[in-house]
């Protein structure tokens, strides 16, 4: 069907019959197939696992003690390169349709375009969440076994460190779904993903000049500094919010992203 036949089917359809036909659940059954079905998927999971695995028996053989070491944190050093492979995939998620014309597609089928989005949002969230939490369990182990036998090691019984490895695969799920809400929004891969980069790195980089007295307050609401010393500390950090609050803030900046994605999609042209 050409693109040309599929935006006067969308134009002719009318709302009540197609959006009858398209629920929720067909609209999500359909993001399913899309996701699995390209190749990208499964590159950007590769890349977030071996991230996850790798940095952390990097960090952990190397371990040096100190005063901060904290076994269970530092076996989530691979959050760095895990948090960006599963923010790219919630950008391609959405933009890899747009560079494709696969979009128009989507919305002839499904004219309602908050709930193709909420759709992608479900089953994106599905997947990263799994994944981060397999591959958190696997990094945490894997993490303690290969750490030298005169430093402390961790164990999920021990106060906050179930709670660390929860949140530690929680956590690029969340940036996943961020990754979609500026996808949704830019719409062009190279400007979300970088927007992505920005939020991520960036802008903690920018904090550095500014003073410890901005460090500390502003800093403290960055994405990954929440991670690394909020969600997987298990010893206090200073000038850090609580793993709580630190949830609390990351969701929020998941949601504000969607919403402003739902915003754009349902009032611009696909």
């Amino acid at each position: 069907m050409t693109t040309a036949t599929l935006d006067r089917a969308a134009n002719s359809s009318s709302p009540s019959r197609t959006e009858g036909r398209y629920g929720f659940r067909t609209v999500a059954q359909m993001e399913w197939l899309k996701l699995r079905s390209v190749r990208s998927t499964w590159w950007t999971l590769l890349v977030f696992a071996v991230g996850m695995v790798g940095l952390a028996i990097l960090v952990m053989r190397g371990q040096q003690h100190s005063s901060s070491f904290d076994p269970t944190n530092d076996s989530f050093a691979g959050l760095a390169i895990g948090q960006l492979a599963l923010g790219v995939l919630g950008v391609l998620v959405v933009t890899s349709e747009f560079s494709s014309g696969m979009i128009r597609a989507t919305f002839a089928a499904a004219p309602r375009r908050p709930l193709v989005l909420a759709a992608k949002a479900a089953i994106l969230a599905a997947v990263t969440l799994v994944a981060g939490e397999i591959m958190a369990f696997v990094a945490f182990g894997v993490g303690q076994a290969v750490l030298k036998s005169q430093f402390p090691h961790a164990a999920l019984g021990q106060p906050g460190v179930l709670r660390a490895v929860l949140m530690a695969g929680a956590y690029p799920a969340l940036i996943a779904l961020f990754g979609l809400g500026l996808g949704a929004l830019i719409r062009h891969t190279a400007g979300a993903i970088s927007a992505v980069v920005g939020v991520l790195f960036v802008l903690p980089l920018i904090l550095l000049p500014l003073g410890t007295s901005i460090q500390n307050s502003v800093g403290q609401f960055m994405p990954m500094l929440i991670a690394e010393n909020s969600l997987t500390a298990v010893k206090p950090v200073a000038h850090s919010l609580s793993a709580g609050v630190g949830f609390a803030v990351l969701c929020l900046y998941a949601l504000a992203a969607l919403a402003v994605g739902g915003w754009a999609l349902a009032r611009r042209d696909a």
